[in-house]
């Protein structure tokens, strides 16, 4: 929903943390969520771990709307779907995230949500929705090679995001 991407924003941002560089994770040095390779294409020119460190959800809000939520059609989606989705685009990225929802609503999966997904959509259960595409992205993670550093977090993460999806169905 169109008014649901200042409260989804606020979910992941708590999900995300802060600045990281872990060593095993492949996207390198990350602050809120967005890595320095994401920063860069979005600014336009390298970035330093100083600029990385200075990130503020206020500068990076406009780059998870265009980049993330906008892909996902976020604001056409319903309540807790939509924030659900949102989450997964940022952590497996967009086009991932739109497939997971189009083979739960039962239309080809080919990674761009729009009017036949939506559709279908519209005649499920939202909280149907929430509770397959959890399962779909559990499924996906335990599969990546760096389940075995991440997936306690990875994991909890899912579950928050599922928890928090059905709170805003209601």
């Amino acid at each position: 929903m169109k008014e649901n991407f200042a409260r989804a924003m606020d979910h992941l941002l708590k999900s995300e943390g802060g600045f990281v560089n872990h060593p095993a994770d492949p996207g390198g040095m990350t602050n809120f969520g967005v890595t320095q390779r994401v920063w860069e294409a979005w600014v336009g020119h390298p970035v330093t771990e100083k600029e990385m460190r200075a990130l503020t959800p206020t500068i990076i809000g406009p780059m998870y709307k265009a980049k993330y939520w906008d892909k996902v059609a976020g604001d056409l989606l319903p309540a807790g779907v939509d924030y659900t989705v949102f989450d997964a685009a940022v952590n497996s990225g967009p086009g991932q995230a739109a497939k997971w929802l189009q083979r739960i609503v039962g239309v080809e999966a080919d990674g761009k949500i729009g009017p036949h997904t939506l559709a279908e959509l519209g005649r499920m259960d939202a909280k149907d929705v929430v509770s397959k595409f959890r399962d779909y992205r559990l499924i996906f993670l335990k599969d990546l090679s760096t389940f075995g550093t991440f997936g306690k977090g990875w994991t909890r993460r899912v579950t928050e995001v599922t928890d928090a999806a059905s709170h805003m169905i209601g």
